[in-house]
């Protein structure tokens, strides 16, 4: 845990180990890296969730360690999303990722933005961490879908065109569990449509992240075929 601390703590700007807040950004990253690589490599290694793992004495010297991270919780909330709609040649079908854990629903690549990292970069280094794809060459800055969801802002960047034969691996552990094609036509634009579970086997809340964005999808295909054609 000494090595952790060292790595992720130890060497960020005193003013940053000054807020609490950032410290915990810190101590996620540690957290991902105690999962993906000490548990794997040190046999007897404990299983521990983030709040467990943050309550280590070399991390927080506080008391109310629930209370911060309540807080971080919170802004993290408020923290802007980015990612993209990834759309096949034929303009039919959507890429989705779907999380690790077991319980997890399928939705758009995407991630939360870096301190003055620009929207379009974000979308791009999440679209390459959770799929392998590189979006860079590919991506316009003006074509997108915007939403608020719970008070957080998410942008997903629209990208026509990729072949269904392209390989998508995840470049993060323990992060995405499956990449898929999914027909547009058989995803829900509504918690109670049950287009899906008819046709995919699969209940709607399933795809609760990307409905909000399916049903723009669906209204913006005329505009994302004529932007296309115009840049032939």
């Amino acid at each position: 845990m000494d090595d952790i601390c060292i790595r992720f703590i130890l060497h960020i700007p005193s003013e940053e180990r000054d807020n609490a807040i950032r410290v915990c950004f810190q101590i996620e990253l540690a957290h991902w890296f105690y999962l993906d690589f000490c548990m794997q490599n040190t046999p007897g290694a404990p299983h521990c969730g983030i709040r467990d793992f943050a309550k280590a004495d070399i991390f927080f010297k506080i008391h109310d360690v629930q209370k911060v991270l309540e807080q971080w919780k919170e802004y993290k909330m408020g923290v802007p999303t980015y990612g993209a709609i990834i759309l096949d040649e034929s303009l039919e079908n959507v890429l989705l990722v779907q999380g690790y854990l077991a319980k997890s629903g399928w939705g758009f690549p995407k991630g939360k933005v870096n301190e003055d990292e620009a929207p379009h970069d974000c979308a791009v280094r999440e679209v390459l961490e959770e799929t392998g794809f590189d979006i860079k060459n590919r991506i316009c800055k003006d074509m997108y879908i915007e939403q608020k969801i719970t008070d957080q802002l998410v942008r997903l960047y629209i990208i026509p065109g990729v072949s269904k034969d392209t390989k998508f691996n995840p470049k993060t552990r323990k992060e995405i569990r499956n990449i898929e094609w999914f027909p547009i036509e058989k995803l829900p634009c509504h918690r109670n449509d049950m287009t899906p579970k008819s046709k995919l086997g699969l209940a709607p809340n399933r795809f609760f992240m990307a409905i909000p964005f399916i049903r723009f999808v669906c209204r913006s295909m005329p505009f994302i075929t004529f932007s296309i054609k115009l840049s032939i």
